[in-house]
């Protein structure tokens, strides 16, 4: 697999997992706040590359969890707490105490988490394809039924024949978004479903008082539109943007669209820091 030529790769230990790093502009002049990401479940680096790549102007950072691209297989199970205070050590060791955070599907759930439990490290938080954890509304029983077979990691046919019924919308360049993928390990896979068991944000949403911007695709089979609304009714202040015909991969199939908004919310955090000093 091709890694993108502007991704600084880099394999660190903490708390006794050696974890995948990617980071982009890492240490180029920025005025803005680097973002640190939550990708999705089984999901590997390189299939959001293309969104850390398109966001030329801002530092990025992301790490495969254990079991997951490059990271090593997980030895026992972890859960948001610890993988929220693996994701803060990192940002101490490359020196970002404040970030913005951003997760998609599963990653939003880290997200949410991280945010919770670090609230001093996070100025703005971006949510997209996901839900507040065990209080959800499920998405389509045949997109979750493949989407929990592993064969859509490592059968291209498997996963091309049922690329709609997974991810909905207009899917954009399907080839390559399956190609950036690798299998995590069975053990990474179920190790990252064990994590958020049990887990809702649902009753401490109400008290995140970070900025929030909610992205939802109304097309979206595994994770319903619906959730994204429960999600912007309980967070205080907080946007959602909805994607007409986007499915769980709207970031992708939406690209330019995603960035934009991403941009201009982020960007809006870069004038208030500016007024604050």
């Amino acid at each position: 697999m091709v890694k993108p030529a502007s991704a600084e790769y880099s394999m660190e230990v903490v708390g006794g997992r050696t974890l995948r790093v990617a980071r982009w502009r890492w240490n180029e002049p920025s005025e803005h706040l680097p973002i640190l990401f939550f990708n999705g479940i089984g999901a590997n680096i390189e299939a959001v590359a293309p969104l850390a790549e398109a966001l030329t102007d801002r530092p990025f950072i992301m790490f495969d969890m254990p079991g997951v691209g490059g990271s090593p297989e997980p030895v026992v199970p972890y859960n948001t707490v610890l993988m929220s205070w693996t994701a803060k050590q990192l940002l101490k060791r490359f020196n970002a105490p404040r970030v913005d955070v951003m997760g998609v599907s599963w990653g939003g759930a880290m997200a949410q988490n991280f945010a919770l439990q670090y609230p001093g490290s996070v100025r703005r938080l971006v949510l997209a394809a996901t839900t507040a954890g065990m209080i959800m509304v499920p998405g389509n029983p045949a997109a979750l039924r493949k989407m929990a077979n592993p064969r859509r990691y490592v059968d291209a046919a498997f996963m091309a024949k049922h690329f709609t019924t997974l991810y909905g919308g207009m899917v954009g360049e399907k080839s390559g978004h399956i190609g950036r993928l690798t299998p995590p390990t069975p053990r990474g896979y179920v190790y990252q479903l064990l994590a958020m068991l049990g887990w809702t944000s649902v009753p401490l949403l109400p008290f995140l008082k970070k900025p929030t911007l909610i992205m939802m695709g109304d097309d979206d089979q595994i994770v319903p539109l619906i959730n994204g609304k429960l999600l912007h009714s309980l967070i205080p202040g907080s946007r959602l943007e909805v994607f007409e015909g986007g499915g769980h991969l709207f970031m992708l199939s939406h690209s330019a669209q995603t960035v934009r908004l991403l941009r201009d919310f982020l960007g809006e955090a870069r004038v208030e820091a500016r007024a604050a000093a």
